[in-house]
């Protein structure tokens, strides 16, 4: 497989009903783009009732329909990027996807069986409609360490997304699972979410983050030696707030914490540094960012993972179109 890098970022999670075919949405694609993106990670959102139901489905209005994920793979395509399809699992009762889990089997019902031939389902629709429009990259899961811990059931499905797509598969695992599932070494790219914790309440700053990062990378390449698979930051980011690098996956408001650009800006700003010129990484899908944008001047108060009009815009785009 040829070296692949994606200066790339997350665009269209949870996304509205009918905001994908909308002006405001080419808008927002556009801003993005100018950042200096090479490839765009565009997610569709499916559920299931609880974390522990075996049924995923779409539900109206939360779902995006392939008329809208289409369009935008269309509009990334005219812009010039390559796209990432993302179809993301997510549960209705708000348990994060990682908690979906079940016994082994009970009273006969084996539930993980019936919980894939559900995602299998769901996985080789847009397995066919990522091929169909050559979307160059399909993500076959997302933080799912319950469902990771099916060697057997993984290994069957990404066999069978085979089948349908010929384009690189890439498989998103949680920060600290780098060495937990023997599968892995069946994907093309191990995609990891990247948010790992860079500082500390008493040690802070730009060159703390450099240090730390450095023995992050020690650990990422283990996983990249023990699968012999290239990995990339699937997801990563971090909010704007005082703070924010010693817990970047929380997306809690904390309105009592004073917001920080600087912070949020200096995360992106080492991360690359650290991670630019490594031959077995493959780049970054940073999270997230909207499909409709406000006011750029609203962006001031907004203490959310987007770097849409902050000061983390202007190092993301310093990097990428370097």
């Amino acid at each position: 497989m040829n070296k692949v890098f994606c200066k790339g970022y997350t665009w269209g999670f949870f996304s509205g009903d009918g905001e994908m075919l909308t002006p405001a949405a080419e808008k927002s694609m556009k801003r993005l783009a100018s950042n200096g993106l090479d490839w765009i990670c565009i997610t569709v959102n499916a559920w299931q009732q609880t974390y522990y139901s075996t049924e995923i489905f779409a539900v109206y209005g939360r779902t995006q329909s392939d008329l809208e994920i289409v369009h935008a793979i269309k509009m990334a395509k005219s812009l010039g990027l390559k796209v990432c399809l993302k179809p993301m699992v997510n549960c209705l009762d708000n348990v994060w996807r990682a908690r979906i889990d079940f016994p082994r089997e009970e009273n006969g019902v084996d539930y993980w069986k019936k919980w894939f031939e559900s995602y299998n389902r769901f996985m080789l629709h847009y397995a066919r409609l990522a091929e169909t429009y050559e979307c160059e990259m399909l993500c076959t899961g997302c933080e799912m360490f319950g469902m990771d811990k099916q060697s057997d059931h993984c290994r069957e499905l990404i066999r069978n997304v085979r089948d349908s797509y010929s384009g690189l598969i890439m498989h998103n695992i949680n920060h600290g699972d780098e060495m937990r599932f023997d599968w892995l070494g069946d994907v093309d790219i191990i995609g990891i979410s990247g948010y790992y914790p860079v500082t500390t309440k008493t040690e802070r700053g730009r060159e703390v983050m450099l240090e730390n990062w450095k023995k992050v990378v020690a650990e990422v390449e283990e996983c990249h030696k023990h699968y012999n698979r290239p990995v990339m930051f699937a997801e990563i980011g971090v909010r704007n707030e005082r703070g924010c690098s010693m817990y970047p996956w929380d997306f809690h408001d904390r309105p009592e914490v004073p917001i920080d650009e600087d912070e949020q800006a200096d995360f992106y700003d080492t991360v690359m540094e650290a991670t630019w010129e490594l031959p077995w990484f493959s780049g970054y899908f940073w999270w997230d960012w909207k499909v409709v944008l406000p006011d750029e001047e609203s962006m001031k108060n907004n203490r959310g993972f987007t770097v849409y009009g902050k000061k983390a815009e202007k190092v993301l785009k310093k990097w990428y179109t370097r």
